[in-house]
């Protein structure tokens, strides 16, 4: 579905966030119709968390209330984004059905008193599910005010109740079709765990020590699929009512456990969720880390930050407030990576309850305040990009990620505590964001011939089609480079025999591993390049490839470190241990430059961010984000939409989205 009949309906891009009127009274409303107006907000998400409202008991629905709002934000030029409030079951669901709350892996049983209680897998939930979209979709299908459907809110609960094992072991069937197949898959000759009836199989709950690890890699991908299904029944319940676009907001990047490809094949447009971890230069990162995932997942087309927080950096323990100007920089920071606008959780900061402390557009402070006051100028700021609706970026660089690779790496029993997926991928995401390129994520099996350097950081499961599709995208031309672990398994995580990692990809290589050895904690080994490495060292040998850095101590001393390998008209690239951050970006820099892979912003100094949209008519935008607390000039002066005006250069923290000549 084009993504360009959301725009056209809100008249450029977006701009807004949760809103809970249930939570306020009428005098509020009035307020915050005025509010809304001052802040050009044109899109509200409603209805996330309302189910005890909407169904105050079993079949018996109350939408009086939601019609007075929905036709109170029409008037005022507010389209409604209408979700479905399956994320948060009413007291009285969980009552009547106790069986269909969630359990732990623990045989823990869940209560109600928060949100996401409730276990994907069990019937009652499913037809109680349905049933709401089913009515929500018949009522609003058509109401003048709804742009977009959201389905539930960040699906995440995980669950190893008896209904999730009956579910479980009918995904099984399917996927394995016979109870040899599933005993060869998961190797259960060894510690005599051979299955004889499918009944004996469980989800990986609690056990003695590692549990199997083909059983929780399955039990991953099940849910995953579990998840998409319950999905899938809200979205064709609404679809039998309503043509309007349906969504639902994913989170990024490892809270959900969901295969991220697949869900973006069945969404109309990606949505995504995206809460910086870090503050600081680290929060532009994470913002540029989670907005291209958001877009490749989708296959680059535009999509939509659903939310992020207003006022919030999330920093271990402690939940951070912005700096001056990020608000505006972190929207920018989606949009010029292909979002369709910018929205918030939430609009109105609660008073009460479990995410009081929550930020939002307008904080507890009220709107004589400075985030209310950033807010308005964020919204005056989108309000002048309406042109770039519809454009895309591109990309020259691709970071390989596969689900299936990510659950591998969280089995028991691998050989280090510091094997650590989504870190992997951030710290090569993050080199190549500070060096100045835009990047995609790919999936190893997909067709990776318009990228001039593919980086592979974390593929310790790859499957035969992946290994051979790796391989061909060198010898094309391709530059690539695969990091420590990878290829070290197929996808019934049977590990490769005969040397590390599969065949076709050794080929590419020119090098075979022979021995995974993990450093001590806190151990550092110096190469003979003079860079330094931490965490995991590889016993190898060199097939054809060019050793361009060795260790230098203990058992490995003249071992290759760094590989490169002419093969075909491309370089395959392999480094065998985890460099420091300065000879990890002295790499990529290298790779980048032999590659040909050009920097979105030529003659910019670092930290300051630029990135491109194209639209199909061949105009084009660049958006300029200064993250450093200085005066930054323009290599050449540009017409900037955000001034209507001509700039020659950023001002500290400033921003600027240019015309391309």
């Amino acid at each position: 579905m084009d993504i360009r009949r959301l725009t056209d309906r809100l008249g450029g891009l977006a701009f807004g966030g949760d809103y809970n009127p249930e939570q306020w009274d009428a005098e509020v409303w009035k307020q915050d119709d005025e509010l809304m107006r001052r802040a050009r907000v044109n899109l509200a998400t409603v209805g996330v968390f309302s189910w005890a409202l909407m169904e105050p008991e079993e079949g018996r629905y109350e939408f009086g209330w939601l019609d007075a709002h929905l036709d109170r934000l029409h008037a005022g030029g507010v389209a409604v984004d209408l979700a479905t409030p399956t994320a948060s079951p009413p007291p009285w669901f969980t009552l009547a059905h106790p069986d269909a709350l969630p359990v732990g892996p623990d045989g823990a049983h869940l209560t109600h008193g928060s949100r996401d209680t409730y276990c994907l897998a069990a019937p009652a939930y499913r037809r109680a599910a349905r049933r709401i979209a089913d009515a929500l979709a018949e009522r609003y299908g058509d109401h003048p005010a709804l742009a977009l459907w959201h389905v539930h809110n960040e699906y995440a609960t995980l669950c190893w109740c008896d209904h999730a094992a009956a579910a479980f072991r009918v995904w099984l069937r399917a996927r394995h079709g016979s109870l040899d197949a599933l005993n060869e898959a998961w190797g259960t000759a060894f510690w005599s765990q051979r299955y004889t009836a499918w009944e004996q199989i469980l989800p990986p709950r609690t056990s003695q020590w590692h549990r199997n690890p083909g059983q929780a890699l399955d039990f991953s991908r099940f849910w995953s699929d579990e998840t998409l299904a319950a999905y899938r029944e809200q979205r064709d319940a609404i679809r039998a009512h309503s043509d309007h676009p349906v969504t639902t907001n994913l989170m990024l990047p490892g809270y959900q456990n969901l295969d991220l490809w697949a869900f973006g094949r069945e969404v109309d447009l990606v949505a995504v969720d995206h809460y910086p971890t870090g503050p600081g230069i680290d929060a532009a990162a994470d913002t540029a880390f989670g907005a291209d995932r958001a877009r490749s997942f989708g296959g680059g087309a535009p999509w939509l930050l659903m939310e992020q927080g207003t006022n919030t950096v999330y920093a271990g323990d402690r939940t951070l407030g912005k700096e001056p100007g990020e608000i505006l920089r972190h929207s920018l920071g989606h949009i010029a990576r292909g979002s369709e606008g910018a929205l918030f959780f939430q609009w109105r900061q609660s008073r009460a309850g479990a995410e009081q402390w929550h930020s939002a557009m307008i904080p507890h402070a009220g709107p004589d305040s400075r985030t209310f006051r950033e807010v308005t100028a964020a919204g005056e700021a989108v309000a002048r990009l309406g042109e770039l609706a519809g454009s895309t970026v591109r990309a020259e660089v691709a970071v390989l990620h596969d689900s299936d690779s990510w659950w591998a790496m969280k089995v028991d029993g691998l050989p280090s505590s510091e094997l650590d997926y989504h870190a992997a991928l951030r710290r090569a995401h993050r080199a190549l964001w500070d060096a100045g390129r835009t990047v995609d994520f790919a999936h190893p099996e997909h067709d990776l011939s318009r990228y001039r350097l593919v980086v592979a950081p974390a593929l310790f499961l790859l499957t035969d089609a992946g290994a051979e599709n790796l391989r061909d995208y060198v010898a094309a031309g391709g530059t690539l480079l695969v990091q420590p672990f990878s290829g070290a398994v197929d996808e019934r995580l049977h590990s490769r025999l005969g040397g590390y990692p599969a065949a076709p990809l050794r080929e590419a290589l020119g090098i075979r591993v022979e021995e995974y050895r993990p450093l001590r904690r806190d151990e550092e080994v110096t190469l003979s390049d003079g860079s330094t490495a931490v965490a995991w060292s590889e016993s190898l040998r060199t097939e054809g490839a060019e050793a361009l850095a060795a260790y230098t101590h203990g058992m490995l001393a003249g071992s290759p470190a760094l590989t490169r390998h002419d093969f075909g008209v491309g370089h395959g690239w392999y480094l065998s241990t985890r460099l420091d951050d300065s000879g990890y970006a002295a790499l990529i820099g290298r790779l980048l430059t032999e590659a040909g892979a050009t920097p979105e912003g030529p003659g910019l100094p670092p930290g300051v961010e630029a990135v491109s949209r194209h639209a199909p008519d061949g105009r084009g935008w660049q958006v300029l984000l200064n993250h450093r607390a200085e005066a930054v000039p323009l290599p050449q002066p540009g017409h900037d939409l955000l001034t209507d005006g001509t700039v020659s250069e950023l001002p500290p923290g400033g921003c600027a989205v240019l015309r391309a000549h």
